[in-house]
């Protein structure tokens, strides 16, 4: 089997409104553009992939993403077997830096082609399934108090378990603590996107200690990883990092100087199933637990990531579960069979591949040009 071409469609799926996020980082996720790839082969097989767009998290949009791949990635791998996956997504690096949600995009689908190819799921190829389920969280915006506790009181009535709670903005205070009011004794955790400084880290965390809240996730901006490990020893609270770690030498950092006690990984920001699973096979070993973050995917992407964490020990769903909760967020998914993610948990398809397949027409009706 070898590589013939790789396609590239920019797509704009409408959001709920009532779910756009907003957080410490600045603005809000109010749209979501995304490439979808398609890698062709000789033998008629297509391997799927997704890259989120959104140059505030990733500094990548569609053009940027289509171009990267039509002019350094297809002439890269044309004429490849995409069954050797290891082998080939190294030489991404070489390519061009950075831009790892374009290189996650196209080395899921290889992932999605190596599946159908063998006629297993992607976990399968992984080892197989270390969880029945992914247990899930949600994420409750930035929004003022009253909001906030009717979105958390939507999420428990879903049967949500667990939320965090962005902060990093105004009356973050009262806003966890009309969240904690409405959900109970359920693990409540707060994500900052490094909205705060070091002082008001230290300053707004003291004030919620009586939300009970479990976790601080990337507290303050990563240009500041240095403050982290003095940060996490004064909070006294597990702190994750987040937009502090995109690649496996950022998570062997943050390791080395004690900066945080948990990960958040995503297949997109780490470059790839491989590259983010080789990030929390290296955390197990350094004693952090991880998790799994999200940029609001679609369903090839939460494909990708129920994969990953069905199949990862490294990644410690049970205690800190994972935010593979992009569908929920879509008034519309580009994919025929909705994926088994449901309030609380993920479940990857049991079909070869990532097990999810395009609806054409509905790509069609979401296609947007460059």
């Amino acid at each position: 089997m070898k590589i013939t071409r790789i396609e590239t469609i920019p797509i704009r799926v409408p959001l709920k409104p009532e779910f756009a996020i907003r957080s410490g980082r600045g603005g809000a996720h109010t749209v979501s553009p995304f490439l979808l790839v398609k890698v062709h082969t000789d033998e008629g097989l297509a391997g799927l992939g997704e890259a989120s767009c959104t140059p505030r998290w990733s500094g990548e949009d569609q053009f940027t993403a289509a171009h990267l791949i039509r002019t350094y990635l297809e002439p890269l791998l044309v004429g490849e077997d995409p069954r050797e996956v290891a082998r080939l997504t190294p030489k991404f690096r070489l390519a061009f830096a950075a831009n790892y949600f374009t290189k996650a995009a196209v080395e899921m689908a290889l992932w999605d082609l190596a599946g159908k190819a063998a006629g297993k799921p992607v976990y399968e190829l992984l080892g197989g399934k270390v969880r029945e389920h992914v247990p899930t969280k949600w994420s409750v915006s930035g929004v003022e108090p009253a909001k906030a506790a009717e979105i958390a009181r939507w999420a428990v009535t879903q049967g949500f378990g667990a939320l965090k709670v962005k902060v990093g903005t105004e009356l973050d205070v009262e806003r966890v603590a009309a969240v904690r009011a409405v959900i109970g004794n359920r693990k409540l955790g707060v994500d900052a996107n490094g909205g705060w400084s070091f002082d008001q880290a230290i300053a707004v965390v003291g004030q919620l200690r009586d939300s009970a809240i479990a976790f601080v996730e990337q507290p303050i901006p990563p240009e500041d990883n240095l403050r982290l490990p003095e940060l996490r020893r004064q909070l006294g609270l597990p702190v994750i990092a987040d937009e502090s770690v995109y690649t496996f030498s950022d998570a062997t950092m943050l390791a080395h100087i004690g900066a945080v006690d948990a990960l958040s990984i995503y297949v997109g920001k780490a470059g790839g199933i491989g590259p983010a699973r080789a990030i929390a096979e290296f955390a197990q070993g350094a004693g952090l637990k991880c998790t799994v973050g999200s940029n609001l995917e679609l369903g090839v992407g939460s494909a990708a990531m129920v994969h990953l964490a069905i199949a990862t020990r490294g990644i410690t769903a049970e205690e800190l579960p994972c935010d593979i909760i992009g569908p929920f967020y879509y008034e519309d998914d580009i994919v025929r069979t909705p994926l088994p993610i449901r309030p609380g948990e993920a479940r990857p398809n049991a079909l070869p591949g990532l097990g999810v397949e395009l609806d054409e027409d509905k790509v069609l009706r979401y296609r947007v040009a460059l």
